[in-house]
């Protein structure tokens, strides 16, 4: 197999790698030289090293566009470098427990705001009222104007509204949680269209000088052709 000896880090790679400083974007270029300022268009690196400096360059524009880095915008450049798939990451991760405070809130929330809580309830004051006008004749042990009845909905009331917040807490924190998930995914997949827009142009140069390559090797063998026709 043939190989070449890259005129950036002096490594041996296949030659099926071989990248040609010419065909190297500006901007990725000034990246190399400032490096390797010895590098110029008529050097050669392999892809690997190229890519490297592409994902470093995609690093110093977020850089610029952002300022600083966050965790998050990190762990997307990681999962570029690595080249894994963030959703399968973001997937994997480990959810935390649910205590069983929470569990009881989820459910206390989940059947506070259905119907079938809305028409049992409303069953349960319906009996309760006639029970206390019409079977014990409002002498019973709650007559009206129900003032135990009252007392009850208002500790419940006061028991079920911070349930329903605790639950609501939670869930807010998921929407969070999804919100930074559906950010990192965006994110990459911008960085990914930069970089395959990256590379769409540079086999377009290399495609462009390999086609002036032939144009020459053409204009030679016409030059011959010439030649040997003028001559007596």
């Amino acid at each position: 197999m043939k190989t070449f000896f890259s005129d950036l880090s002096n490594i041996e790679f296949p030659v099926s790698d071989r990248v040609s400083g010419r065909t190297v974007r500006k901007s990725i270029l000034e990246l190399i030289q400032l490096d390797s300022p010895q590098f110029t268009t008529d050097k050669f690196l392999s892809i690997g090293e190229l890519n490297a400096y592409r994902e470093k360059y995609i690093e110093g524009f977020l850089k610029k566009q952002i300022g600083s880095l966050t965790d998050l915008d990190q762990t997307v450049l990681d999962s570029m470098k690595d080249k894994t798939t963030l959703t399968d990451k973001l997937d994997g991760e480990e959810l935390q427990a649910i205590t069983f405070g929470q569990r009881i809130a989820d459910k206390v929330a989940d059947f506070g705001g259905s119907w079938t809580f809305i028409i049992s309830f409303a069953v349960f004051l319906f009996l309760w009222i006639c029970l206390n006008i019409y079977w014990f004749g409002n002498r019973g042990f709650d007559p009206y104007p129900f003032i135990l009845l009252n007392l009850i909905l208002s500790s419940i009331a006061a028991i079920q509204a911070p349930v329903i917040m605790m639950s609501q807490n939670r869930q807010e924190e998921k929407d969070r949680e999804r919100g930074k998930k559906d950010y990192m995914i965006n994110l990459k997949s911008e960085l990914e269209i930069r970089m395959l827009h990256e590379k769409i142009d540079h086999l377009i140069i290399n495609e462009q000088q390999e086609v002036l390559e032939i144009h020459k090797v053409q204009i030679e063998m016409m030059n011959d052709i010439l030649k040997r026709i003028e001559k007596p």
